[in-house]
Parts: C-alpha cells; structure tokens; sequence
C-alpha cells in the first residue's frame, strides 16, 4: 500500500494545511472540536480512526448527517488525505458510513439498526455481552505497563545466540502469516518478549491479560492498513531489543501498545 504523501501520519502534509472555511455548513458544527484533534505522529491511522468512530457513536454527527469534508478532517486531525480516506473506507466497510456524490454530496453517517450498533465481528448484542464484564481501560494499562516493561528488560538483557534467533523467528512469522492467522503470529512474538525478559512470573502475567486483550480483538475487524502498519513496529522493535536500546524498546513498545488501545477504545468503547 502506498505511502501517504507527506510521510508522517502524525504530521499533516502541505496538501492539508488549508482552512476549513469551506465547511462551515457541514453538521457537527463546534461540538466536533471535543473530539477531534490532532493526531500523534506513530499511530495516525488508529487513532484517527478511533476519534472519528467516537464522533459517531456520540452522535456528535446525528445519522444521516454530513461528516466534515475531507480537507477539514485532514486538518484538524493532522493527517494527510491519502490516510483519511483510509479510515473513511474502513468506516464505510463496517457499515457506518457512506459516500455520496454530487453538490450535496459528501460522507454521511448511516443509521445503525438499534441504535448503537457493534462494528466488529459478529452482530452487536453478541458484542456487548462479550465486552460487558470487561473493564477495557484497565486491561490496556495493565497491558502497556507489562509490555514496556517486557520489551525494556529484553533489551537489558541483550538477546544473543539462540534467543536471537527464536525472536528473529517469531518476527519473519508475523510477516508470512496470512490475514486470518495474523494475530496468532503477533502474540507469539510478544510472548517470546515476555519470555525472554527473564521474569516467569511477568510471562505468566502477560499470557493472562492476552488472552482477555485477544477477547477484544476478536471483536473488532482486522485492518490491513494497521497490520502494515503494526509489522513495520514489529520489525524497528525487534531491532532495538536486539541493539541493546531498552529505553528505546520501552518507548517503541509503549507507541505500538497506544495504536492498539486506539483501536479498541474507538470500536468498543
């Protein structure tokens, strides 16, 4: 998938720069300003997807009305168009959102049958009885604090020889695994983090709160875009474990565990 033209998700390209004095006719008004922010360079797609699913499960733009235009959206979100439509087109995948052309045309939030309706796998009551009991803000803290910390202590470790080798394995696996065995081939590679920090009793905890996260992916739809994305992370993370750098890995970590929870909290929250 092509690059976006400005190169930084994060950074919002010259293309974007301009005014939003166009819209302002367009539904949402002000109100879109409580949500609607400029993204933080890593994880521009998940999260600008996250706060646009948010404009539309709050019903800061009612169904059937008019999101922004795409300009206006770039802008405030400081993203660059190519990656905006992107998350247009997953929003329209899962049934939110559609396109209309024309003078009056634009992108329109559809109706959800009752009301506030699931976009993951599988129909939305079936949803909401599975994420019921899940305190999902508690299980992304806890995921990211034993994550970073597993990533960090790798890297002070220095995996040589034989690890080495199992990590760089478990690396080429994520990238050879088809879309529908993806997220089986990720939480191995961030079991072998875990396992080779050092701590079985940090492996224990990390296999856990796993298995309760891969309960919330199941939910969600899988996004090529973000898996693109989530492999180059993959990738720069295993490198810095392996050069050493574990406040590097903590950082890289952290940034890949917030493009997740962006996700999650966009789609079920």
């Amino acid at each position: 998938m092509p690059e976006d033209e400005d190169g930084n998700e994060g950074g919002g390209g010259a293309e974007d720069g301009g005014g939003g004095g166009a819209d302002g006719g367009t539904d949402g008004g002000d109100r879109l300003a409580a949500v609607l922010r400029p993204v933080r360079a890593g994880n521009g797609f998940e999260e600008a997807l996250e706060q646009i699913l948010q404009v539309v499960r709050l019903g800061l733009v009612p169904d059937g009305g008019r999101l922004p235009s795409e300009r206006d959206l770039a802008r405030r979100l400081g993203i660059s168009r190519v990656t905006l439509r992107e998350v247009l087109r997953v929003l329209h995948d899962q049934g939110l959102v559609e396109a209309r052309r024309g003078r009056y045309g634009g992108t329109f939030v559809l109706p959800r049958p009752g009301g506030a309706g699931g976009a993951g796998a599988g129909n939305g009551d079936a949803l909401r009885r599975r994420v019921a009991g899940t305190d999902i803000e508690d299980v992304l803290r806890f995921r990211e604090v034993l994550e970073t910390g597993a990533a960090g202590l790798c890297a002070a470790h220095g995996p040589a020889g034989g690890q080495a080798v199992r990590l760089r394995e478990a690396l080429a696996r994520t990238g050879e695994a088809p879309l529908a065995g993806y997220r089986r081939a990720d939480t191995l590679l961030h079991l072998t983090l875990a396992e080779l920090s050092g701590s079985p009793t940090l492996t224990a905890q990390y296999a856990a709160v796993r298995a309760t996260v891969n309960g919330l992916l199941d939910c969600i739809p899988l996004l090529v875009r973000n898996l693109e994305h989530s492999q180059r992370q993959h990738t720069a993370l295993v490198e810095t474990v392996l050069e050493g750098d574990a406040d590097g890995a903590r950082e890289m970590m952290r940034e890949h565990c917030a493009g997740t929870a962006a996700l999650l909290r966009g789609f079920l929250t």
